[in-house]
């Protein structure tokens, strides 16, 4: 047994060497890279990838180049680091809204989440983070997408997003003979850490709270609060102390407050934030995810895909005072984050919403950065995504023309490279 462990462990140290000698190399070459911590040019860059992750980063002829590496020559074009969506429902499709998605059988959804995943990707979304997925599907798309199975981006899921009985999170559409529950219902402290204890069990790498009412939800208003401070606060606690980073839905004001109080680091959607909300944003550096662009598909064209009136309804009263709250937080200097709620609005057309950012008061720049830097450090993966730098994984995408000067460029990748694998071309 000894001389057969001694040689099984040759085979495996043989093996590790032979992976080590047979590393794939990349260099991307382009005519201009934007480098989106600082919002500067670089011309002629030259990116080298070894084993998905950047290992230098310079000017053409200035950075030693490893034999025989593999060449992706982007020529006419400008790269920047791939892009970060930081609320997408993979499993969600706009199509069929209000009850017309029951004449679909459970897995429906999980075939549809890939098709969503590989649509994100081929957009120039390398990383998303789904915020609230039903049958843990986004766990079982991101262990997809991580086995090699399916072509998606990075997915950072939570599996259910926890909610209050009768709250957003809930199922509310059905009568009591139906006896419909959601699967993540916790209402008091204890349940609220069981709760985030069983999504970290079953996969989840963040946890998503319900705090407030929502737009898309039966029978509550969206500013309504709808969990307590003491119960937030111990589903936060209970998720940092396990490493996981905290996603609150909130469009109230108090719920905005309270979720801030109680330590969540994301506050999604905001729409209905007041003064006190973006100051204790700022205090506390909580960061706002608003989802300011889906309103213009959802209005076009949600009563044709079977959304409710009152969904509707409240997604009208609340859409424009959501994009004006978004510009006095960010002239305040909240830290803002890419937040699509795409599954809400097609996938794949996520980059739409830079356009609307900008025409609500942030520069090209601030724009991007939301999707790249800034979504990299609240997501707590800054060494990893984010930008074009040593150290981070090989993501790139490629555009025509200047995004700092046209942010609708973005809407139209090229070229799509993940973890130095050309997906898009």
């Amino acid at each position: 047994m000894k001389r057969l462990s001694v040689a099984c462990a040759a085979f495996i140290a043989a093996g590790v060497l032979a992976g080590a000698a047979e590393a794939k190399t990349v260099v991307v070459t382009a005519d201009r890279m934007v480098d989106v911590a600082t919002g500067k040019t670089l011309d002629r860059p030259e990116v080298v990838i070894v084993d998905g992750r950047i290992t230098a980063v310079g000017q053409q002829g200035g950075v030693s180049e490893p034999a025989g590496a593999e060449r992706v020559d982007l020529k006419g074009l400008t790269i920047l680091p791939g892009m970060i969506d930081m609320h997408v429902h993979l499993d969600s499709s706009p199509l069929w809204g209000g009850y017309t998605g029951l004449q679909f059988t459970d897995s429906f959804w999980m075939a549809v989440g890939t098709d969503n995943a590989r649509r994100d990707l081929m957009a120039g979304f390398t990383t998303v983070r789904d915020v609230g997925s039903g049958n843990y599907d986004d766990i079982g798309l991101m262990q997809a997408v991580e086995e090699g199975v399916i072509p998606g981006p990075r997915i950072v899921p939570v599996g259910y997003a926890i909610g209050s009985t009768g709250g957003h999170c809930d199922v509310n559409e059905f009568p009591p003979s139906m006896h419909q529950k959601g699967d993540a219902v916790a209402d008091t402290p204890d349940e609220g850490r069981k709760m985030v204890r069983t999504m970290k069990k079953y996969g989840a790498q963040a946890i998503k709270i319900c705090a407030t009412g929502g737009v898309f939800s039966h029978g509550d208003t969206p500013g309504a609060q709808q969990m307590t401070l003491e119960t937030m606060k111990a589903m936060v606690d209970e998720a940092h102390m396990a490493g996981l980073k905290v996603a609150a839905h909130a469009h109230g004001a108090s719920g905005i407050r309270e979720a801030i109080l109680a330590g969540v680091d994301t506050i999604e959607h905001a729409s209905l934030v007041d003064d006190e909300g973006i100051k204790l944003a700022k205090t506390h550096g909580a960061y706002f995810g608003m989802d300011i662009y889906n309103t213009d598909y959802t209005q076009a064209e949600g009563k044709k895909n079977g959304v409710l009136e009152e969904n509707l309804k409240k997604d009208r009263d609340i859409g424009e005072i959501q994009r004006q709250n978004y510009a006095k937080a960010l002239k305040a200097g909240v830290k803002m984050i890419f937040s699509t709620d795409a599954g809400i609005y097609p996938h794949g057309d996520n980059a739409h919403q830079f356009a609307t950012m900008v025409r609500y008061g942030a520069t090209p720049l601030q724009a991007i950065q939301s999707a790249t830097v800034t979504a990299a450090e609240a997501l707590g993966r800054p060494g990893d995504v984010g930008q074009i730098a040593v150290g981070r994984w090989g993501d790139i995408i490629a555009v025509k023309g200047d995004p700092l000067s046209d942010v609708t460029t973005l809407q139209h990748v090229e070229v799509v490279i993940k973890g130095g694998e050309v997906v898009k071309r």
